[in-house]
């Protein structure tokens, strides 16, 4: 076999264990790229911190604007935002349709959308951002949808609005974040923390594990690409050098 040859080869192989790599990388990001929420399983009568992970899915647009549409069927008698670097947030109460009783409160006025805004370029192609909300108490029902509109950059809007039974009829919707309160959630719901309201520090502590995981898992996952790839690249570069020699010799 001539030395042209087993080059040809071995572009190819390492070309090959490259794409694998970062398509390994790829599948699971793309699996969850999608507007969730944690802890998704909550307790009624309490209070909880909610963070919504928000991805960019565009490869040329940037995330501007994040409107978070609260419930008014159930809804919360008192939300407040976590400042974002970089993002002005404002809460818009409303009067409700009609008055709703939850646990014992009549309630005929309530908080019903939470707006982030870009300041700057917002979630840039790649990147994901955290959004926490503090919302209660939490109505005793089944559970809870909170719709999602993702503007970008271009003038792009996703609507993230599909309810679970919407989902379970037609995946190919976007499902919106879902608080399972009394409810149990689909089997195939793999974003169940196992928190429940009530605790604020605790739910806090358990979100911010649970984010510092997934970064980690992502950064470990990109970062065993980058070898595989810089790899491939240096014993190209030295058989490319060893020709040389070679043909110089």
């Amino acid at each position: 076999m001539s030395q042209h040859t087993r080059t040809q080869i071995l572009v190819r192989t390492l070309s090959g264990v490259a794409a694998g790599a970062v398509l390994a990388v790829a599948a699971p990001l793309a699996a969850s790229a999608h507007v969730t929420v944690t802890p998704d399983q909550v307790e009624s009568g309490g209070w909880s911190y909610l963070t919504f992970r928000a991805p960019t899915e565009s490869e040329t647009a940037s995330t501007t604007k994040l409107e978070f549409h609260l419930p008014e069927d159930t809804p919360f008698s008192h939300v407040s935002y976590q400042p974002v670097a970089g993002w002005s947030a404002k809460i818009d109460d409303e009067q409700l349709p009609k008055p709703v009783e939850v646990l014992g409160n009549t309630i005929s006025e309530a908080p019903v959308t939470v707006t982030y805004t870009a300041d700057g370029a917002g979630i840039e192609p790649g990147q994901v951002q955290m959004f926490t909300l503090s919302v209660g108490p939490i109505a005793d029902t089944g559970h809870i949808v909170i719709p999602v509109t993702q503007t970008y950059s271009d003038g792009s809007v996703v609507e993230w609005q599909a309810t679970p039974e919407e989902v379970a009829a037609d995946d190919t919707l976007e499902p919106a974040p879902v608080l399972w309160v009394n409810d149990a959630p689909p089997a195939d719901d793999h974003h169940a923390s196992g928190a429940a309201a009530g605790d604020h520090d605790t739910a806090a502590t358990e979100t911010a594990t649970a984010a510092a995981s997934d970064s980690s898992g992502v950064t470990l996952g990109l970062s065993i690409a980058a070898l595989v790839i810089a790899a491939g690249g240096a014993l190209l570069g030295a058989l490319a050098l060893a020709r040389t020699r070679k043909a110089s010799a």
